[in-house]
């Protein structure tokens, strides 16, 4: 507990914003003791968003999400009862805060205010989707993916559900001073199923319980989605620059992820043009000659 309280405190400093030691001290100190009685190991904390607008992030292994308190109390004991049951401290040193629920677990997080506030701030829990698999269409496209590198393939899905999340919670707390995270979070929902669900996750973990390193996959799309997906590689690359000005405390693709992502996303749109797949060994050999990344 104090060594989370003292992280973010340092963490404040270091990126000059003491305006808001006190609300992310008290904050983070409800949400840890929070997912010490009441969530799973591990538990993680982190601050990411921007340096204008920072949030801090505590993440646990429960996808059992947090109960909101009531914004509008009708008794002064429940608003001062919440030590580690509600999250009614996070709600008043907030400026926009919630939850984000994801498959192995949940992020709960809050956007430090300047000051403790009187009345509670409203709590928002997304990430809670369908996972019901997609029913085929008659217009589907059929994409063979083709000796697809696991390793990569997992840093990829590693990072997608980073920035898919980065973008969403931007986009909520702050959405008229980050519009590229907005286009960015619409994109990610409009392709929410696929994304998540009909990329081969499950061909993936099979390969990878067999102990295998390279897998072909074979997967279906719609029409409509493999031409998304040629604007969402277009964002992607809006988000690096976004990324490399620092005004997300996050990390811009590596070039190895941008030529990887580039190959992969890219086999549905050239696929769904009428193209032959192109394996990954073919597409890194022609980017090396070429010297394109």
């Amino acid at each position: 507990m104090q060594n989370a309280r003292r992280w973010v405190v340092d963490t404040c400093t270091d990126i000059a914003r003491p305006d808001l030691v006190e609300c992310a001290e008290l904050g983070v100190s409800e949400l840890v003791t929070n997912a010490l009685l009441h969530a799973e190991p591990p538990i993680l904390v982190r601050v990411r968003g921007t340096r204008e607008h920072p949030r801090v992030e505590v993440r646990d292994a429960s996808v059992e999400p947090p109960h909101l308190p009531d914004t509008h109390p009708s008794d002064e004991d429940e608003l001062l009862l919440t030590f580690g049951r509600g999250l009614g401290i996070v709600a008043r040193c907030a400026d926009a805060w919630g939850a984000e629920v994801e498959d192995d677990g949940k992020v709960v997080w809050f956007a430090p205010a300047a000051g403790v506030r009187d009345e509670l701030v409203d709590g928002l829990i997304t990430g809670v989707t369908d996972p019901s698999s997609r029913e085929p269409e008659d217009d589907d496209v059929a994409v063979r993916v083709v000796g697809v590198p696991l390793r990569s393939y997992q840093a990829f899905q590693r990072h997608y559900r980073e920035l898919r999340r980065e973008v969403r919670l931007l986009s909520l707390a702050h959405e008229a001073d980050y519009p590229l995270a907005k286009n960015l979070s619409d994109v990610f929902g409009s392709l929410e199923r696929e994304l998540r669900q009909g990329m081969g996750v499950n061909q993936i973990d099979e390969a990878l319980r067999s102990g295998r390193e390279i897998a072909d996959l074979d997967l279906s799309v719609t029409a409509e989605t493999a031409t998304r997906i040629g604007r969402f590689l277009e964002l992607l690359d809006l988000a690096d620059a976004f990324c490399r000005e620092e005004r997300l405390l996050s990390l811009a693709r590596t070039p190895e992820q941008q030529q990887f992502q580039r190959w992969f996303l890219g086999e549905f749109v050239r696929q769904g043009a009428g193209d032959a797949p192109m394996a990954w060994r073919d597409s890194a050999e022609a980017t090396s000659r070429t010297g394109v990344s």
